[in-house]
């Protein structure tokens, strides 16, 4: 059985089925409370440089080796799942690309100025630069690439996992001309959190839509993600109620195994 990282392609901008198998484990990897235990793991994976960042609740892993260099934001604990999903009192404010949601925005001011220390150093060949993130991770794995392609720092490419919607519609139309190619959003059936803060609060996704459908196949077609609208547009308001199945298509767990049904699928 070969390791998440054996058949990465660092250098490849498309889409890569074994990439997104890699980062889905790397974001699960970055909800480990156990520092020691992130970097053995790393280790295994083929990656002697591995570092934890943890800043008032904002945490995320930096992994690298000779030709890669990983970044995975933690998502959200589940029993705070519904706090955070539920409150309407979302502001916009200004961010990178446009307008973006301003708890986001604060959650990722806590680990900026040490992440990025830490990507320089542990860039010391040039190596490419991937981010990924699963819930609120997705969504700050979104701000800090926005960020970066601001800067005109490249990165190859954004795999993330259960988003929830990052910015405003000039966000998604700057961050997609920019680099929406190498953005790909993974939508798991039914997952709720892929659909707030709402749309009509001004609100919109970016990136190319990944959508598994309720058998566990790969799709890309508009009209599976209709369909999937329809089916859970009734639902908002139950948020976080126990059981609801769009709260339990968001585990990273099934996003890793469905990731890993499709490693094979080329949908672009």
């Amino acid at each position: 059985m070969p390791l998440p990282f054996d058949r990465f392609d660092p250098l490849t901008a498309r889409y890569h089925g074994e990439n997104a198998v890699a980062l889905a484990h790397a974001a699960r990897l970055a909800y480990t409370q156990d520092a020691a235990a992130c970097i053995a793991q790393a280790a295994k994976w083929g990656f002697p440089k591995a570092r934890p960042i943890d800043a008032r609740e904002t945490q995320c892993l930096v992994m690298g080796n000779a030709s890669a260099v990983v970044v995975a934001f933690r998502g959200t604990e589940p029993a705070k799942l519904q706090d955070w999903m539920s409150d309407l009192d979302v502001d916009l404010v200004p961010g990178p690309f446009g307008r973006v949601h301003d708890g986001f925005q604060r959650a990722l001011a806590h680990v900026w100025d040490t992440l990025g220390a830490c990507v320089a150093e542990f860039q010391d060949q040039g190596q490419s630069l991937w981010v990924t993130g699963h819930s609120l991770g997705a969504a700050l794995g979104t701000l800090a690439c926005a960020h970066w392609r601001e800067a005109d720092k490249p990165v190859h490419g954004l795999y993330t996992f259960g988003a929830p919607r990052t910015g405003d519609r000039d966000f998604e139309r700057t961050f997609n001309q920019d680099f929406g190619a190498r953005n790909f959003r993974f939508v798991n059936n039914a997952d709720l959190v892929t659909r707030v803060p709402l749309r009509e609060m001004g609100y919109s996704h970016a990136g190319k839509l990944v959508y598994f459908d309720d058998k566990g196949k790969l799709q890309t077609d508009p009209g599976w993600w209709s369909r999937f609208l329809n089916h859970v547009q009734a639902h908002i308001a139950d948020l976080g109620r126990p059981g609801l199945a769009g709260i339990k298509a968001h585990s990273m767990d099934r996003y890793v195994k469905q990731c890993e049904k499709n490693r094979a699928a080329q949908p672009f």
